[in-house]
């Protein structure tokens, strides 16, 4: 039966495959009053049947247009649309396989409202720098959410994360009616806003309020899309709630509620799992709440993922998070909006390390366990206001508060072993870490604009405070082997009281030269960094059997840190719809002090003075095609720390002293990128990046013979970087109903560092290729495959005569699918296979890892019930190898295995004209 199934809808493809017929439009637009050629107007084909889209362009700078496709109708009309002039409409019979239509000539509208334009409004219209679709002009499936409306425009790509590109520019911003909905994080307005309660999709680059208000050009590397909605669905109530249970007591739950008044907004979601997905999970509840476009994960177990802070880390976590977004006009001169965003979560993980340490002369191992527990709580409180007293001055004030509360246990064991595996030396350590850190920031800023040329006056003005107290309770023990054993035992009580207070200004006049085109900026800016540490550490008395309560000054610091920065600079620039240009040069003069209280002859004052400088350039002929190359050069001195003459003797086996006469590095920066991307989905882009850095701050290490290490801090020269990558895509329509994505790309990569062990030098030159295949076919209402395969290979290679080089490979390949089986039942399944050939043996080298769900839609597709299994294969790991100028390493830690999860979800929408009495939700569904 299962075969039988899969020949029919071969043979049923293949049939309408064949009933398709292929089809070539092109033609010449012009204006009808002084035949000048019209650039970025839409043309566009629908079917006269149900006048639902079949392919649309956008005509070139020699009023050109092409249009291709396959269908199997007899007639399409033809309708071009461009802003100032009348709507084109004709009826083309596709009676041959290329049609031109020579030139055609567009009348300007003289505001009257023809038959045409009444019946007919373009899909896509450019205006200016903004791209603009008409929601109504595509088609998606019933009760679809924005997310699913952006995988149907053209040009526009969405990944199973979420992230969205548009044209090749990746999507960084989304707005509702011109305002953040919900933070920073996107996947949360197009996973849960409907398509039906939106008109328009207005696709811009990037751009802050202040350059916005200013007409700067702003960003051209990243787009921002804001959502227009309806004019009657902007007020009620829409949301959805989700809960799982599953096996080994997995479980999770989440919920967003949403009120819409106007230009009042309310949101509020929660939700909490222990499935390892920082608050939000996968499957229904990653879809409803968004994914991770990016992650970093910090020393303490906290996680920040697309800009909300959530804890945890490696391992197993545990996680809950609540918060709420509030945005509302205050008038016409005022709005006003805040988020509150509160994370709580527990990790446990297990880790083991294997690290081969190289040098010049020898080569050392460490074998490392440990055990970790981490347990956050984050508090974020932010707002943003908004201020436009009159046309001509714009004023921004965003305060922003961030408690956070943390608590670490840990316990490792590490062994060192010489080249010949001989036991060196060993340790074990017991550690607590309780850690409360408070900051508290507000960026204010204005613009006064000046007349109507461009001319403006800027001020931007930035305080940030910061504290952090942390209690270390630490015990270790290190035995040494070999001509001098010993044993050197720590029991500790560390106590860090850390402030920070950053005041930064900064002003700016734009005096216009020729228009509003060519200008000259004048800047000026002040940074004042002051950082004190009171680092105090407590021994152990065994006898009174309490911790001493005079502190020991060898493993003690208490210091004050002021970097003083004044930075004037003036800057040359040419912008228009097209061209954006220019020139800045920057002089620096920096100030350093420190001041230490415990050691006053480690007190320190030194003063630097730099030019510095940037060139861009930036041009696009029309909206599917961008060229772009920066250059920088920056200077930067290094952290105080590492100006200190102190011995940091926290760590028995690596004593670190920092060296008063090091100089400020400078770094050269290049960065290229070409990008091109048609409105059919075929697209090419090329990028570029290299970096050289003149004296460069590394670490120099000495190796004792017990493998213990003393560490200082040098300057160095021939340090660079070099990066690129290519990148293809092609879209194949193979009908109305079939399309096929393919995607490639190559990507190399060196890296040349300079390392310092026992006063030798020698440089580490590392080389990375890389390669990525994947594919998109998509069979609307039937099915969607995407398979991915990315090789990648590392070289390291060593300037010093006997120092031999390290290489290793790595494969990854995933498939996911989502097959329709019903019309209320759908199939996903998502199998990734790692292969990692050179890593340590111990370690597991390949991995198939599958997680599969059902999803089955009830109560007239409001709820949903969903089967998730997750690591069918129970093979789910996270080994690997990292590999640097100074070691090679092999990495493994706790994973989540294999469960099954039963869950269910609900949406509600009382949005417009399906809105309760007084706008409330409707009721629950009864369960």
């Amino acid at each position: 039966m299962r075969h039988f199934f899969t020949i029919a809808c071969i043979m049923l493809s293949l049939l309408s495959y064949a009933q398709s017929k292929s089809f070539k439009i092109s033609g010449t637009l012009v204006s009808d009053t002084d035949k000048t050629p019209l650039e970025s107007a839409t043309i566009y084909l629908e079917r006269a049947k149900d006048s639902s889209m079949v392919v649309y362009t956008i005509s070139d700078r020699n009023g050109g247009f092409e249009l291709g496709d396959k269908t199997g109708d007899k007639e399409l009309n033809l309708i071009i649309s461009f802003v100032g002039y009348e709507t084109y409409f004709k009826t083309i019979q596709l009676d041959s396989e290329e049609i031109n239509l020579g030139t055609i000539n567009l009348k300007v509208d003289a505001n009257t409202l023809n038959e045409v334009i009444v019946r007919s409004t373009a899909p896509v219209v450019v205006k200016q720098d903004t791209l603009e679709f008409n929601t109504a002009s595509f088609k998606t499936k019933k009760d679809a959410n924005i997310e699913d409306l952006l995988r149907e425009l053209p040009g526009v790509e969405v990944d199973e994360n979420g992230s969205i590109k548009i044209n090749g520019k990746s999507v960084d911003k989304i707005l509702v009616d011109g305002k953040p909905f919900f933070g920073s994080d996107p996947t949360i307005t197009t996973r849960n806003l409907s398509k039906d309660i939106i008109s328009k999709i207005q696709v811009s680059d990037t751009k802050s309020d202040a350059e916005a208000f200013a007409g700067e050009t702003g960003s051209q590397t990243s787009s921002t899309i804001n959502l227009v909605m309806k004019e009657d669905k902007n007020k009620g109530v829409f949301g959805r709630v989700a809960a799982g249970v599953g096996t080994d007591d997995r479980y999770e739950y989440a919920g967003m509620f949403n009120v819409f008044r106007g230009d009042q907004r309310l949101s509020i979601l929660a939700g909490g799992n222990n499935i390892n997905q920082s608050g939000f999970s996968y499957g229904e509840i990653s879809k409803m709440l968004g994914g991770a476009n990016s992650i970093s994960v910090y020393g303490n177990g906290t996680v920040i993922i697309d800009g909300r802070s959530f804890g945890g880390g490696q391992g197993i976590t545990t996680s809950r998070s609540l918060g709420a977004n509030y945005a509302d006009d205050l008038g016409k001169k005022l709005d006003v909006s805040a988020n509150y965003f509160n994370s709580k979560s527990d990790s446990e993980n297990e880790s083991i390390t294997e690290r081969e340490n190289i040098f010049t002369d020898r080569r050392f191992f460490n074998d490392s366990q440990s055990n970790t527990i981490n347990e956050t709580d984050n508090h974020d409180l932010g707002m943003q206001i908004r201020i436009k007293p009159d046309s001509m001055l714009f004023i921004s004030i965003n305060p922003k508060l961030t408690h956070i509360n943390s608590e670490s246990f840990g316990d490792a064991n590490e062994q060192s072993y010489n080249a010949s595996r001989e036991l060196t030396n060993e340790s074990t350590t017991d550690t607590y870490v309780d850690n409360e850190t408070k900051n508290f920031s507000n960026d204010i800023s204005f613009t006064k604009r000046f007349g109507s040329k461009g001319s403006f006056l800027r001020g931007n003005f930035y305080f940030d405070d910061k504290t952090s107290l942390i209690d270390n309770y630490f015990n270790s023990e290190v035995v040494y082997y070999g001509d001098n054993p010993g044993t050197v035992e720590r029991n500790q009580y560390r106590k860090t009281d850390d402030e920070s207070n950053t005041i930064y200004g900064s002003l700016t006049y734009r005096l216009p030269l020729i228009g509003k085109e060519f200008y000259l900026d004048f800047s000026y800016e002040y940074r004042n960094t002051i950082s004190k540490r009171r680092f105090s550490s407590f021994d152990y008395d065994a006898v009174a059997e309490e911790f001493e309560t005079e502190i020991n000054e060898d493993f003690s610091t208490d210091f004050k840190n002021t970097n003083l920065l004044n930075s004037p600079s003036v800057k040359l620039g040419y912008q228009d719809k097209k061209l954006n240009t220019f020139v800045m040069a920057k002089y620096l003069f920096r100030d350093l002090e420190n001041i230490d209280y415990l050691r006053p002859n480690f007190n320190l004052k030194r003063s630097f003075e730099a030019l510095t400088g940037t060139a861009y350039f930036s041009y696009r002929p029309n909206p599917q095609k961008t060229v772009y190359l920066y250059y920088n050069v920056n200077n930067s001195v290094p952290d105080i720390s590492r100006f200190q003459a102190f011995s940091d003797i926290t760590d028995p086996l690596n004593t670190v002293t920092g060296n008063p006469l090091l100089k400020p590095s400078t770094t050269h920066n290049f960065y290229t990128y070409y990008n091109i991307y048609n409105p059919n989905g075929n697209g090419l882009s090329l990028y570029m990046s290299s970096s050289i850095e003149d004296n460069a701050v590394v670490a120099k290490q000495t190796i004792n013979d017990d493998l213990s290490r003393e560490t200082t801090y040098v300057n160095a020269k021939g340090i660079y970087r070099l990066n690129g990558d290519v990148n293809l895509s092609r879209k194949i329509k193979i009908d109305t109903l079939r399309t096929v994505q393919i995607s490639g790309g190559i990507m190399g990569g060196i890296n040349r560092s300079v390392n310092f062990n026992d006063d030798v030098q020698f440089a580490n030159l590392a080389k990375t290729t890389g390669l990525n295949i994947g594919a998109r076919f998509i069979w609307k209402d039937v099915m969607e495959l995407r398979p991915n395969y990315t090789l990648s290979y590392t070289k390291n290679s060593y300037d010093f005569e006997g120092l031999e080089g390290t290489e290793f490979t790595t494969h990854n390949a995933r498939i996911y699918n989502l097959v329709h089986i019903t019309k209320k039942l759908e199939w996903q399944n998502d199998v990734r296979f790692a292969y990692n050939p050179n890593i340590a043996d111990g370690f597991q080298k390949s991995s198939w890892f599958w997680n599969s769900t059902l999803s089955y839609s009830v109560l007239k597709d409001q709820g949903t019930i969903t089967l998730k299994a997750y690591d069918l294969l129970k093979q789910n790991t996270n080994a690997r190898r990292i590999i640097n100028q100074n070691y090679i390493q092999d990495q493994q830690n706790t994973v989540l295995r294999q469960y099954f999860m039963i869950g269910f979800s609900w949406k509600f929408n009382s949005l417009g004209a399906n809105g309760g009495p007084g706008g409330m939700a409707p009721p629950p569904p009864p369960m």
